[in-house]
């Protein structure tokens, strides 16, 4: 990059759908994209590894925008891929703007200068942050209930090691909403392996936009993450949807019901 500007003139890095949705659920998709702007080539990657988890989260979107019209919900998600600047980690984050995503270096991401950094911070990172941040601000302000999902997908196998799990219900401090959602899956016939903080959790960096805009404003939140062998094809994506829908609306519900009775 040669100049202090990343994106091309009246390019955005924060994508929103379904902005009237009546729902109390806005959903929100950080790796939504494989999308790398022109002026960072192609980051020193093959198309095998621009096109692989890596970059992205392969089906996430698609499952994003079928929950957001199941429950009438709006919809956030960031149009640029996380190599370039992960927008579930604050700038100070080494994992940010990562030089190796498992076993891939990231050639464009290693020694770059802090004007380079702070570009990507400022045209990525800060407008989503503050996008998001304003819808929730405003159905605040408006007297909106609202509940944040965040939805992600993970690859099957890492490092070599077969994952289990097939969904994953992810919290940090706010446990309320996962606690409702971990109950009606257990009541359920167990269509899926659904598991708590898995395959990642608070440890691992991972519930950044949950603390920030979750947790700091005392919304409920969740993070789902699901296996991506499982958003292959339309009909497994649909059954994926329909059960997290399922899910979601009967937590919904149990947490209204609680905030009545107390």
């Amino acid at each position: 990059m040669q100049n202090d500007t990343l994106l091309e003139a009246g390019a955005s890095a924060i994508e929103v759908e379904n902005e009237g949705a009546n729902g109390d659920i806005v959903v929100v998709c950080e790796h939504a994209s494989r999308l790398v702007p022109a002026k960072l080539g192609d980051l020193g990657l093959n198309a095998v590894a621009l096109e692989s988890h890596i970059a992205w989260d392969p089906g996430a979107l698609e499952l994003s925008r079928r929950l957001s019209s199941n429950l009438d919900a709006v919809l956030v998600y960031q149009r640029y891929s996380r190599l370039v600047y992960d927008c579930n980690r604050p700038p100070e984050a080494v994992s940010a703007i990562p030089e190796k995503s498992e076993i891939f270096q990231i050639p464009g991401n290693k020694d770059i200068s802090e004007a380079q950094r702070q570009a990507r911070v400022n045209e990525i990172y800060l407008p989503f942050r503050d996008g998001l941040f304003g819808i929730l601000s405003y159905r605040r302000s408006t007297g909106r209930p609202t509940i944040l999902v965040t939805i992600h997908s993970f690859t099957p196998i890492y490092f070599g090691e077969r994952r289990e799990v097939e969904i994953g219900i992810l919290h940090d401090s706010d446990s309320r909403f996962a606690d409702a959602m971990l109950s009606e899956a257990q009541r359920q016939t167990q269509k899926y392996v659904v598991k708590r903080n898995q395959p990642y959790g608070p440890a691992d960096g991972v519930t950044h936009t949950l603390l920030k805009h979750g947790i700091a404003n005392s919304i409920p939140n969740v993070m789902i993450e699901v296996r991506n062998d499982l958003l292959t094809s339309a009909n497994e994506d649909l059954a994926i949807a329909t059960y997290l829908t399922t899910l979601i609306e009967k937590a919904a519900s149990a947490m209204r019901a609680s905030h009545t009775a107390n």
